[in-house]
């Protein structure tokens, strides 16, 4: 029996859903979202216990690196918890619905999308390579594009409209140079 994936919202639709998604965000939380400062939260506190672990456990947690990076540092401000903030729980949120809805959908399926031109390999190579650029992006810049563009956007920041003006400059830009793993 072959199941047949379900149609994907239309863009008015799924805009505006995540339109009010955001504006519950702002009512509930006093702030917007963002997945990046997720990510270098779980990141700095990987940092903190891997280091504890190997400097010599509880006495050397004071002085890890982490805690002694000023980048990393700002996650441990206020509380020793730096998973005490609603970004990680929306993004481990994000990741268990996506992978629900993608069953539901009939959409989940391991594969590798590739042009015909390319191998598996190379596409996974260049995924994390833009992935690894896109985050480093996205930590210059103070912010993801749903943290720069959802959110810095509907506050009318002008620092993030010209940070998605960037992203689709740099999406055309390198457009020309990948056509050819697509094509």
């Amino acid at each position: 029996m072959d199941v047949q994936p379900k149609k994907y919202w239309g863009s008015y639709t799924a805009g505006t859903c995540l339109g009010l998604v955001l504006l519950a965000t702002f009512v509930v939380t006093g702030r917007g979202f963002g997945a990046s400062g997720a990510m270098t939260r779980m990141a700095s506190y990987a940092v903190d216990r891997a280091d504890a672990v190997v400097s010599g456990g509880t006495e050397a947690e004071p002085h890890t690196v982490a805690k002694q990076n000023a980048y990393m540092a700002q996650y441990f401000a206020g509380t020793s918890d730096p998973f005490d903030d609603f970004l990680v729980y929306m993004f481990v949120g994000l990741l268990i619905g996506g992978f629900i809805a993608g069953v539901t959908a009939h959409r989940f399926s391991p594969k590798v999308i590739r042009g015909p031109r390319t191998t598996n390999l190379r596409r996974l190579i260049l995924a994390a390579l833009g992935g690894i650029l896109s985050a480093f992006g996205a930590r210059l810049a103070r912010g993801c594009t749903s943290g720069q563009a959802l959110t810095g956007g509907a506050t009318l920041a002008v620092g993030s409209w010209v940070f998605m003006m960037m992203v689709f400059a740099g999406g055309y830009a390198i457009a020309y140079f990948m056509r050819k793993e697509w094509t």
